[in-house]
């Protein structure tokens, strides 16, 4: 078998206050963050959101400590994973490759150049599948492939997704069974799911199956905690006036409270990690909805982090994988006619779903510049004595 490696894949965050700009620039300069038809306007318009949200999105680390805590997080889940899998007898090198910061996706593979790895699993810790986190992973390491041809001897297999495992959800629900007996009446609290959001137009117009990931996980779940609790579905993180994927949480929290729901135990179900979204946005921003919308009661299940259950699952599945190599990076690009992953959308004009998703993004566009213009003090309105 050789040299073994696992490539960890996800998302990063920034570590310090100072590197809260410069991950928003990486974030939104990336095509399946936000797709525009005209590739040169990338790097602009990623310039505009980060200058734009930089000082609320401190704001909002600071509240957590002043960094995110992914990074440390993630090295916690690599060390553990390394010490599960050497117990089942297999030495493997675990690496950490970060879409947004550092280490970098591109600094994990030229370590892996220099350890000479000869077989390597890559593992994003997204259990559910979408175009704008392990597919932007995927697509970028498909390039780095493509640029260096001394990688292409290294055997790979690639997993695109793995919420159906039955150790993760084993997993999830034990976490969410805890969180329900420390309750006086466990069986009355409402389990509140909220997963990241994705625009409409990935679903419907580019076959994303995120959604759909997203409702059999859930499912999935429930029947594996197998209690009489009913449950809700709900996306959070939209960004700009384009319609997401709904129910929105704030909106089901608050249609929640109007039915007299008085408990919720909140489910992270996009998440195997505590960040932002998480400790912030959830903890913080949610709890603070449901408290105006007078629910009485607001607790949240942890996110997995180094849950023993899932580490040991996630060694399973790297096992299984070495065992029976699966799919691979060239693969993963080329998906299903009926899921266009990489291209970018047409421009469309006319009242078609197309036009309208772009007037939305032709509105936010207008509406950024106009904010950085506010900012800065400097830009054409001024220059007229608009402003």
């Amino acid at each position: 078998m050789g040299r073994v490696g696992v490539l960890l894949l996800n998302l990063g965050g920034p570590d310090t206050i100072e590197d809260v700009r410069p991950f928003l620039f990486n974030l939104f300069s990336d095509p399946e963050i936000i797709r525009l038809p005209v590739p040169w306007l990338q790097k602009p318009l990623a310039w505009l959101i980060s200058t734009s949200r930089a000082k609320k999105s401190q704001e909002n680390y600071k509240q957590i400590g002043g960094g995110s805590p992914l990074r440390q997080i993630t090295e916690e889940q690599g060390q553990a994973l390394h010490n599960v899998l050497y117990e089942n007898g297999q030495e493997a090198k675990i690496y950490i490759g970060m879409r947004y910061w550092h280490p970098f996706t591109e600094e994990a593979v030229e370590q892996i150049k220099r350890d000479n790895i000869d077989q390597l699993v890559i593992l994003p810790l997204y259990p559910q599948f979408s175009i704008s986190t392990s597919g932007s992973s995927f697509r970028l390491l498909q390039e780095i492939w493509d640029a260096d041809h001394s990688l292409r001897r290294i055997r790979h297999t690639v997993i695109p997704s793995w919420f159906q495992r039955q150790g993760y959800l084993n997993a999830m629900a034990d976490l969410i069974r805890q969180e329900l007996d420390k309750l006086a009446d466990p069986d009355s609290a409402h389990i509140f799911f909220s997963a990241h959001g994705v625009p409409v137009s990935y679903v419907e117009e580019a076959g994303d199956p995120y959604q759909r990931e997203i409702e059999d996980c859930v499912a999935l779940i429930m029947q594996t905690l197998a209690r009489p609790n009913d449950h809700t579905l709900a996306y959070q993180s939209r960004v700009g006036p384009v319609e997401w994927l709904k129910p929105y949480t704030e909106d089901a929290i608050a249609d929640l409270a109007a039915s007299g729901i008085n408990c919720l135990v909140v489910v992270p179900i996009s998440f195997v990690s505590e960040h932002i979204e998480t400790l912030q946005e959830i903890d913080m921003e949610y709890r603070e909805v449901a408290e105006e919308e007078g629910i009485a009661e607001f607790h949240r299940v942890p996110a997995l982090n180094t849950h023993p259950i899932f580490i040991q699952d996630l060694a399973d599945l790297v096992l299984e994988s070495l065992e029976q190599p699966g799919t691979q990076l060239d693969q993963v690009m080329r998906p299903p006619s009926t899921t266009k992953l990489y291209p970018q959308e047409k421009w469309e004009w006319g009242l078609t779903t197309t036009a309208e998703v772009w007037n939305g993004r032709l509105a936010m566009l207008g509406f950024i510049a106009l904010l950085a213009e506010l900012l800065s003090g400097r830009g054409p309105l001024h220059l007229v004595g608009l402003l």
